[in-house]
């Protein structure tokens, strides 16, 4: 339950607030009108305003519905876990919120460092709460592993910002329905909305790379081409181990758990066109979702796949 309502709070948050940043491009770009400079009073105090209030009623909520027996302080490893999907899952969340909240900044008027700290600081702060909570919690435990991937999500963001005044590098999230869950439903979820927050076998997460920003190319190259490494698991239906499931005839059935890692071409919308700043914004929004390719996918139980545009199920 911890993970399906971690991954609820990255959906909403993403999309409300997630956007790409479009500051110091090694190629020009066209733009349209730039922002008025200086802090915008009325976006400020909406975006204090909001952001606390989605602090606290998250928090309230997740100690209503999660949190409600209270333990001794504790700490758990669970790093071996899922062939360490959550992990990386851990990374990309806290990479968004930290982007979602710098853009929030950008957009009220705050400075660049100003906002590129906030945006990192808050997504530490609402990371490093809810292990604190699961310190507390009974059957979890305070995860250092988790810390330390939020840490570096957090810290991805924040050393491209700081260092090159852009997102060279991108985390985003992929999502195919597999045939796992019917067998754990309560732990993999029943439908796919709850399969996309749930179930790992059916994730992949993808770090993108702006090609323009780090290869010498000439200006006719496309700015919005990018090129993406991913990874994910298969045949988990336990996080350590597969516990013992039967079919429909009551036979045993048996997966193999494996890695798998991808390479695909992607493109970065918020660099197409001649959008204002605050529109450019609102369409890198959807950047945090993987876009449709064709990939090719290396794994040691089937070798080398080519997939012509979306993942099989499998």
């Amino acid at each position: 339950m911890k993970y399906l309502i971690r991954r609820v709070v990255l959906m909403i948050f993403c999309c409300l607030l997630l956007g790409q940043g479009i500051r110091a491009q090694p190629l020009p770009i066209s733009t349209g009108p730039p922002e008025p400079t200086g802090i915008r009073e009325g976006r400020f105090i909406g975006v204090v305003a909001g952001t606390a209030a989605f602090y606290i009623v998250t928090l309230l909520l997740l100690k209503k519905q999660w949190y409600k027996k209270k333990v001794p302080f504790h700490s758990f490893n669970d790093n071996g876990e899922w062939l360490q999907m959550d992990k990386v899952g851990h990374a990309a969340t806290a990479y968004c919120m930290s982007r979602g909240g710098y853009e929030l900044m950008r957009w009220s008027g705050v400075n660049e460092r100003a906002s590129i700290l906030t945006g990192g600081l808050l997504a530490l702060l609402f990371q490093t709460t809810l292990e604190v909570y699961d310190g507390h919690a009974e059957g979890w435990g305070f995860s250092k592993g988790d810390m330390v991937a939020n840490v570096a999500g957090t810290a991805l963001f924040m050393g491209q910002q700081y260092g090159a005044g852009q997102q060279v590098v991108n985390l985003k999230y992929g999502f195919r329905k597999t045939i796992f869950p019917p067998y754990r439903p309560n732990l993999l979820g029943k439908t796919t909305g709850q399969q996309m927050l749930k179930d790992y076998n059916g994730q992949q997460y993808w770090l993108s790379v702006n090609l323009a920003s780090v290869l010498p190319v000439g200006p006719s190259f496309p700015r919005w081409l990018n090129l993406d490494v991913g990874y994910s698991g298969s045949g988990m239906i336990g996080g350590h181990e597969n516990p013992r499931v039967l079919d429909a005839s009551g036979n045993d059935v048996t997966f193999r758990r494996y890695r798998q890692f991808f390479i695909s071409p992607d493109a970065d919308l918020s660099r197409i066109g001649t959008f204002s700043p605050s529109l450019q914004r609102f369409i890198g929004t959807v950047q945090f979702f993987k876009l449709p390719a064709p990939s090719l996918e290396l794994n040691s139980v089937n070798g080398l796949r080519f997939h012509p545009l979306i993942l099989p199920k499998e």
